[in-house]
């Protein structure tokens, strides 16, 4: 093995990527799970009696070595994929699912949690995580026999498999499809997206402007391109991925995968006691049951869908005049909302992106770091997987808190949208170890070496966004690797996450940061105010699509599965009265949230359900008087983001803000009400 998968030897304890190659990895991985089995078999047989110390703690450490091979690869999958990781990925799935269904469904493992759990001796957080342990092990399905046993071991197996073909469908239709486009057809760009598509023309060796399914190009060309062919083949292009019909053929079709991973998963948790998946993915999270999200979910389509409905009456219209005499559709949406903004005094992202630099955004995020929890960047010079790759150490009053890296640009081998990862959790085992962290975006890259690189107001946001989520692995102060962090119920996870982003509007952020990339002038308050103001228009539009997703996500895993999982998300979206013009954000076959893995499945809903509580986390902020008050962000880390999974969601909330929220915030905060 390559000792610089599991000892990595780079500034502040990262690895070394330019001393790994992809070659690394099979072998790695060969070892790192050699030695998990066999840690794990040592537990198992222990011959003395189970105690906290020999088996819950034990586990904690059993697999560290194939958790940091696991992390070095995975980052490098998602953001530098190629034909050999892809192969290797594929190899692994199944190999990683019969490891992870082996020791998941070991009894005698099971046998000694079950113990350990029966002690009263525990330390509150021993308590914390030898409950979850024996909650992993039966949901695996530890406390199953003979054919249910077998059975449900095939089942990981197999899903492992259909996650991976899943995801690598998507990314090869987004890799594959390039549109050229010649200049005679590019009325009604702006010109940052010109050299946007420019710039996306070069690295693909073409000449001209070529039009990506990277999100930050293809949303703004739907926005602008006057060209109304040529947006209904870039919006079915995008709308393609996953179908069969998409860059990559027959070859990239997931329509049948996702049906089997429904079945699958319905099976799954019939064979664990429950009704239907919804309910074994909901039993541990915050909401509890499917009841409770449709009731959120329904309760705010009510408020959005009269408003669409509204606003889809007025462009058709608009696409009438233009004389196009059929039905608005969803290539048209977004071009004449845009049309409709512009003839208000709503600024066009060619006024707004020369003051949102990511370098300005970047500056911006900092300080309401250090406002809000003290933190301190100082840049590091280590070698990472991309030169477009940065790297920080962070720290508070001299301490070392974590080591944080941005990969910020779109490229045709990263995965695509924005998420983020550890590559090393904090926790406090023997002498204890800081927080790894990676936000990595799809931002569209700078036009040459040393220009800016300029962001869309939603750029913006979702910077904000992931560093949400890194300050909740940052602030993470816990004992075990198992509960730090992100570690907490899958609707809980995206709270810090949206609530980062509000402090982005505010106008003293956008006073101190958002400057003119030439003259370093501040954004005119006017321009400042018309932006954040536009930023929350269209709001009838983009509840309407999330809850598209969100209300299919849950129709598919309640009940039996359907037989066709395309068709049965039709089905729904017409029962449901939804608008034409209003697709799905994620549809069925592209919908990597609920069909690469099983984080968001039956969970797609946690961006509402966090929005709820976020909507309310800032207003405890607003009542001092200070969106920067010490006193509350104090509160915040010390009941929210230092204590990751440390106790379950609906206790660590009230610890903060000691009542449960209500709707009404969110729908004011949408423009709902």
């Amino acid at each position: 093995m390559n000792p610089e998968l599991t000892e990595w030897s780079g500034e502040n304890g990262l690895p070394r990527f330019d001393l790994i190659s992809d070659d690394d990895f099979a072998p790695a991985f060969d070892a790192a799970l050699k030695a998990a089995e066999d840690a794990l078999e040592a537990i198992a047989a222990n011959p003395a009696p189970a105690d906290f110390d020999n088996t819950v703690a034990a586990l904690e450490t059993a697999e560290e070595d194939l958790s940091r091979v696991a992390a070095v690869f995975y980052t490098l999958a998602g953001v530098n994929a190629n034909p050999q990781l892809e192969a290797i990925e594929r190899d692994l799935a199944p190999r990683l699912a019969k490891h992870n269904a082996r020791f998941g469904m070991d009894e005698r493992l099971y046998a000694r949690v079950r113990a350990v759990a029966e002690q009263g001796s525990l330390a509150p957080q021993e308590r914390r995580i030898t409950a979850l342990a024996l909650r992993d092990f039966a949901r695996a399905g530890a406390g199953l026999s003979g054919a249910d046993r077998e059975r449900m071991a095939e089942i990981r197996q197999r899903l492992a498999v259909l996650y991976n073909r899943f995801s690598q469908n998507v990314l090869a239709d987004e890799r594959d499809f390039a549109l050229e486009i010649a200049e005679d057809r590019m009325d009604g760009l702006p010109d940052g997206l010109r050299d946007d598509m420019a710039a996306a023309a070069r690295e693909r060796g073409h000449d001209g402007f070529v039009l990506t399914l990277s999100r930050s190009l293809i949303v703004p060309f739907l926005k602008c391109a006057s060209d109304r062919d040529l947006r209904r083949t870039a919006w079915r292009a995008w709308a393609a991925r996953g179908t069969g019909d998409g860059a990559g053929g027959d070859a990239t079709d997931n329509r049948a995968i996702a049906t089997e991973i429904l079945a699958l998963r319905h099976e799954r948790a019939r064979l664990l006691g429950f009704d239907d998946f919804a309910a074994f993915k909901l039993d541990p999270e915050m909401a509890r049951n499917a009841d409770r999200v449709e009731e959120l979910l329904t309760t705010v389509w009510d408020k959005a869908i009269k408003p669409a409905e509204a606003q889809a009456a007025e462009l058709t219209e608009a696409l009438h005049q233009d004389g196009f005499n059929d039905d608005l559709q969803p290539w048209d949406w977004r071009y004449y909302a845009e049309a409709a903004r512009r003839g208000t005094d709503a600024p066009g992202e060619s006024e707004i992106k020369p003051y949102l630099t990511l370098d300005a955004m970047l500056g911006a995020l900092r300080d309401v770091a250090q406002r809000l929890f003290g933190l301190e960047f100082e840049p590091l010079d280590a070698p990472l997987w991309h030169k477009d790759a940065l790297a920080w150490r962070i720290t508070r009053d001299g301490r070392e808190m974590a080591v944080f890296v941005g990969d910020y640009f779109a490229r045709s081998s990263k995965r695509s949208g924005a998420w983020c990862s550890a590559l090393q959790y904090q926790h406090k085992i023997d002498e204890g170890q800081r927080p790894i962290v990676v936000n990595v975006c799809n931002f569209t890259p700078p036009a040459s070496d040393g220009a800016p690189a300029f962001l869309s107001w939603d750029d913006a946001r979702t910077l904000f966004h992931e560093f949400g989520h890194a300050l909740h692995h940052i602030l993470s102060d816990v004992d075990w690797p198992s509960i730090s962090g992100t570690s907490v119920a899958r609707d809980f996870v995206e709270l810090p996450s949206q609530l980062f982003e509000h402090w982005l509007e505010q106008p003293e952020v956008l006073d101190a940061h958002a400057s003119h990339h030439e003259t370093g002038a501040p954004m005119p308050k006017a321009l400042r105010d018309q932006m954040i103001a536009a930023g929350r228009a269209d709001q009838a539009f983009a509840t309407m699509e999330y809850l598209a997703s969100a209300l299919v996500d849950l129709h598919l895993h309640r009940g039996e599965p359907p037989e066709d999982a395309v068709e049965a998300s039709k089905a729904h979206l017409r029962s449901l009265g939804a608008p034409q013009a209003i697709p799905m954000r994620h549809a069925t076959p592209h919908f990597t949230h609920v069909f690469a893995g099983d984080g968001y499945s039956a969970g797609y809903y946690s961006y509402l359900w966090s929005e709820v509580m976020d909507a309310d986390a800032f207003a405890a902020f607003r009542e001092t008087g200070d969106i920067f008050d010490r006193e509350t962000a104090q509160r915040l880390e010390d009941a929210i983001l230092s204590r990751g999974g440390s106790a379950p969601a609906e206790e660590l909330w009230l610890a903060f803000r000691e009542r449960m929220p209500g709707v009404e915030p969110l729908l004011e905060g949408r423009g709902l009400i």
